[in-house]
């Protein structure tokens, strides 16, 4: 007896040692085998193609390090839980790097030697009411290369990924990006002639925006109406090409086609430029711009004697309302892509629209558009006055597009070769039948990428920034009053960087969104509005019969302040319509508030009580199979 119970035992415990000893290889195996799936719907928790691509390329270390405040006394909560996220991510790019990048973290706390390294990196404390500065930022860096990202705003998670991938991007290149602009404008500024320094006047500065771009790029002027575009050239930055020539436009396709990239800013109405007669706000005639060799070879078109109208994002000009003046927000911007996801602040002026179907080989992503309350109207008639173009409104119900993205292989829009320059005016005219002098590409051999937008307006001085004299130093300032550089300027980065940063899209964020709710929100104040509406049909109509009755009544010699019967009658009535449309507006409310408490429980219930339900049923379910059996037996 005893010797069976020694034997039990030791079954036992042999059983349990081979079975821990499957755990353990079965979890190594596992483990070489790291596979993630990511079921959200966005696919929060998985790297974009471009990104993986960028890592993929990578043949030296890459050390990141992450400051990070661990100090729950200088750490915000919501900002812990952040830094989590980011860790998470710096994880995931280590991952898909193959061990090329390293991830160091570090806790700045005062007066440590992580905190003199996080200043040495250019990492931000951020002040927190009178207590100690906290870290959260991080910095790249490669052999002597080294670029930083000094605090990791929340508000930025869409741009993460992005943010990230760029860093990495531009350690490893060495050199800054040459980016090309080409036109018609003085965005260099003017020197001030003698004639106006008799008037007082001073010459017109560098656009802000061309400032800008000096700092991280290396800016050359190509002269309006170059037959060619360097070599070196990466992005070129077409802005307002009046009257461009079909060799302009040649040297452009060509650029294109051996691996440039183009944004190009077209303009059915050019307000701000200076060179026709107007007002000192440049209201003038204007001047339109397109590309009209180019884009129907790209199987789009550009409406240049059009703009947009759109009562959804009216702005606002010194004389008032103005539709054709676009006060662009976050619904008019797609927020899935890396150029357009922070321009929440957008103003086009009298900006023009694209259509078309993108020719084969080329996929289009619309980057900004109008509401579908907007409309095309004649410049002209627009500029006559917003009040007016709203009473004339007649809504076109299709959305307008006004920044767009090509990418893909182009070909090009010269089949036959370069085109003739246009004879100098009294030269003789060349025979019709001579060959082209150059044959050119046909025919992009990589993916190439197009950025189109209908307005050059928005990046000039006037619609962009405010300026202000320091009262310290009496030198100029500037500063933003909206999205509209800070946009231009990602949609160069974006093309100037690395060709797989295009491919990067905006990182879903974590938050999730109580779309039902929403709806049902949206609902009933669309039914509030109905009843407002109503309501106010309702005053109007009373008002002007009491106008009616109080001017028949003058006519005929009465008392104008004396109310007569008939108006005591209306005003009762009018009364009493206000009274019944207030209670339905109260029984609205009622309804609204029971749909989303009812909305709030069904989660809550779901949340709370669903899986211990499942539990139960399961555990029930096989309490049953288990009866069966026993009874079969």
């Amino acid at each position: 007896m005893k010797n069976k119970g020694l034997e039990t035992w030791l079954y036992s415990s042999l059983g349990v040692a081979a079975m821990f000893g499957i755990i353990v290889i079965v979890n190594a195996l596992a483990s070489s085998f790291n596979k993630r799936v990511d079921l959200t719907a966005e696919r929060a928790y998985t790297l974009s193609a471009g990104t993986r691509a960028i890592l993929s390329k990578l043949d030296t270390p890459i050390q990141i390090r992450f400051y990070s405040t661990r100090s729950d006394s200088r750490m915000p909560v919501f900002l812990k839980t952040y830094a989590q996220r980011v860790e998470d991510l710096l994880g995931e790019f280590r991952q898909a790097s193959r061990g090329q990048i390293e991830i160091q973290k570090l806790d700045p706390a005062p007066d440590s030697d992580a905190e003199d390294s996080a200043r040495l990196d250019g990492i931000e404390g951020q002040a927190r009411g009178e207590g100690e500065a906290f870290y959260l930022g991080l910095s790249v860096s490669m052999l002597d290369q080294k670029q930083a990202i000094p605090f990791l705003a929340p508000d930025r998670e869409r741009l993460l990924e992005y943010d990230l991938a760029r860093a990495i991007s531009r350690v490893v290149t060495t050199e800054k990006p040459v980016i090309g602009v080409m036109s018609p404008l003085p965005y260099g500024g003017q020197p001030t002639n003698p004639m106006m320094m008799r008037m007082g006047q001073s010459g017109q500065q560098p656009w802000v925006f061309i400032s800008e771009l000096k700092r991280d790029f290396n800016v050359r002027d190509i002269p309006f109406g170059a037959e060619d575009i360097p070599k070196d050239v990466k992005v070129l930055v077409l802005i307002h090409p009046k009257g461009i020539s079909d060799v302009s436009q040649y040297a452009i396709d060509q650029f294109l086609l051996r691996g440039g990239k183009l944004v190009a800013m077209l303009d059915p109405q050019g307000v701000l430029d200076r060179s026709g007669a107007g007002n000192p706000m440049g209201m003038n005639s204007g001047s339109r711009s397109s590309l009209d060799k180019l884009l129907p070879a790209w199987g789009l078109s550009f409406e240049s004697s059009k703009v947009v109208a759109d009562l959804d994002f009216v702005g606002r000009t010194r004389e008032g309302r103005q539709p054709a003046v676009l006060a662009l927000n976050e619904r008019a911007t797609n927020r899935d892509d890396i150029v357009s996801a922070q321009a929440n602040n957008l103003i086009f002026a009298f900006a023009g629209a694209f259509s078309g179907t993108p020719a084969e080989g080329l996929k289009q992503t619309v980057l900004v558009r109008s509401s579908k309350n907007s409309q095309l109207v004649d410049p002209m008639s627009a500029q006559m006055g917003g009040e007016r173009l709203i009473k004339e409104f007649a809504s076109s119900n299709n959305e307008q597009v006004l920044a767009l993205r090509l990418t893909g292989r182009f070909k090009t829009a010269f089949a036959e070769g370069k085109p003739k320059a246009a004879p100098a005016p009294g030269a003789p005219e060349e025979p019709k039948d001579q060959k082209p002098t150059e044959p050119g590409l046909k025919e992009s051999k990589e993916d190439g990428a197009v950025l189109l937008i209908g307005d050059s307006d928005f990046i000039q001085d006037q619609l962009s920034v405010q300026e202000m004299m320091n009262p310290f130093g009496g030198q100029r300032m500037v500063m933003p009053v909206n999205s509209n550089i800070a946009f231009a300027q990602s949609s160069i980065e974006q093309l100037a960087g690395d060709s797989n940063l295009v491919a990067v899209r905006s990182r879903a964020s974590r938050e999730r969104q109580f779309t039902v709710v929403r709806q049902m929100q949206a609902k009933a104040e669309s039914a509030f509005q109905a009843k407002i509406k109503s309501l106010e049909g309702s005053l109007a109509e009373a008002q002007n019969k009491l106008n009616e009755l109080q001017r028949t009544k003058a006519d005929k010699g009465g008392q104008r302040f004396i109310l007569s019967p008939e108006q005591q009658q209306e005003i009762n009535n009018f009364r009493n319509k206000e009274r019944d449309v207030k209670i339905q507006l109260k029984e609205e409310r009622k309804k609204l508030r029971l749909g989303i408490d009812s909305l709030e429980n069904t989660i809550k219930w779901l949340n709370i009580a669903l899986m211990p339900v499942l539990v139960a049923a399961a555990g029930i379910a096989l309490a049953l199979l288990r009866l069966q059996r026993r009874a079969a037996r």
